[in-house]
């Protein structure tokens, strides 16, 4: 009922800007990809199909029964004779499990069931953090292509005062050109940069399973403020070894394996079959009534193949258990140091330094414009603070990405 609820705050808001555009913020999007997401809609299936093999595994097996009767009685001359001098059989059988293997079955089965859910969680986790990661990129290059149109008017109504100037003959055709030039460099820069923006748009629209085009919310200053849990490094790998949804994927696989194991051993061991029989006529006496017990006898077949095969399994599982944990280790001390990488390289950048240079743009548009500064001086630090708009959205959208990767690797929300 929520996500509903969600989605038409969300479909209101979206009108709000352009009748066909949705504005989202980040947990809006969650919502929306919980919601509608086929994928992950999909996976519940799949749970759905394995929680209804465990039910599978625990039925028992149905009686079989067996019927014969007269076809054609020669000493009567009567066919299906099945009177009280012709003859009819029946037989019914039950097939009876050994050494727990109906119990063995339904715990294989259910472990199965429960890697099902782990590798569901497991897609809902590569999935978010993709929906995270394309969120902030965009965010990030919304406000680069924000920026940048800004700059383009600034430029071209410089650009169509000096084709006034020239036509006055006060200044000269190299000046007008060197002019065009940037702009014309700045214009392609952000072409380039919406063709990004459009592979972003795709991506999320995709997603979150939807054609209207998106429009990435966000606030920054909520957005400085996220950092690590002051914790050890020791702690963090830890805490991704315990919330890693394939981590716990890989140590299910290891537990299968030896369920399996066990199954295949009790396999070796023949089952039982008993039932019970009616004969009419063909027996020593007339109504025979008798009782029937069969098993097969393991002299060839001992399932010996199938349980080597099982117990190499175990083995295999093993390893591979092993170097997950060791890979899970690396990259938590791979993503902590990325973190701390980011946050330095924008805390050398970010504040007075950005401040300094929007002031700087300003006072060399208006002293260009003035004569004050020549041309090339102006043509250096228009394009030194363009270049600058761009690094800078670019650093901060590593940054999230690296937060994001770290809440994946993580196996969960740490960082805000």
């Amino acid at each position: 009922m929520i996500n509903y609820v969600t989605l038409a705050v969300l479909l209101l808001s979206g009108v709000a800007r352009a009748q066909d555009t949705l504005s989202v913020h980040l947990r809006q999007a969650d919502s929306l990809f919980v919601g509608r997401n086929l994928l992950a809609l999909a996976g519940r299936y799949q749970i759905e199909a394995a929680q209804a093999e465990v039910i599978q595994a625990g039925l028992f097996d149905n009686p079989t029964i067996t019927a014969e009767i007269n076809a054609y009685n020669p000493e009567r001359r009567r066919a299906l004779d099945v009177g009280r001098q012709g003859q009819k059989f029946v037989a019914i059988e039950q097939l009876l499990y050994t050494v727990g293997k109906r119990n063995k079955r339904i715990a294989l089965a259910q472990e199965s069931a429960h890697l099902t859910e782990l590798g569901f969680r497991d897609l809902l986790r590569a999935l978010r953090f993709e929906l995270h990661t394309r969120f902030y990129e965009m965010y990030f290059q919304q406000n680069t292509l924000r920026q940048y149109d800004q700059q383009l008017a600034i430029l071209q109504n410089t650009v169509n005062a000096f084709e006034e100037q020239y036509q006055r003959n006060n200044v000269s055709l190299l000046e007008l050109l060197r002019l065009k030039s940037l702009l014309f460099q700045l214009s392609k820069d952000r072409t380039e940069i919406r063709s990004q923006l459009l592979d972003q748009q795709q991506f999320l629209q995709t997603l979150l399973s939807t054609n209207q085009p998106i429009q990435a919310l966000a606030d920054e200053a909520a957005l400085a403020r996220f950092q690590m849990p002051e914790l050890p490094l020791d702690s963090l790998r830890t805490l991704a070894l315990q919330n890693r949804p394939d981590v716990r994927i890989s140590e299910s696989l290891t537990r299968q394996a030896q369920l399996n194991y066990n199954l295949q051993k009790a396999l070796a061991r023949p089952d039982v079959r008993v039932g019970g029989v009616y004969d009419q006529s063909s027996n020593y006496i007339q109504n025979y009534t008798g009782l029937s017990v069969s098993m097969d006898l393991p002299l060839f077949n001992r399932n010996q193949g199938a349980i080597r095969a099982a117990k190499s399994q175990i083995g295999y599982q093993q390893q591979l258990q092993q170097q997950k944990t060791i890979q899970v280790e690396n990259e938590v001390t791979a993503v902590w140091q990325k973190i701390r990488n980011a946050d330095q390289m924008i805390r050398s950048v970010e504040g007075r330094f950005a401040e300094q240079f929007e002031e700087l743009n300003k006072g060399v548009l208006a002293n260009f414009m003035k004569r004050n500064i020549p041309l090339l001086e102006f043509v250096d630090l228009f394009e030194a603070y363009t270049e600058n708009i761009r690094d800078l959205n670019r650093l901060k959208t590593d940054r999230m990405a690296a937060y994001e990767e770290f809440n994946y690797i993580m196996g969960t929300n740490l960082s805000n």
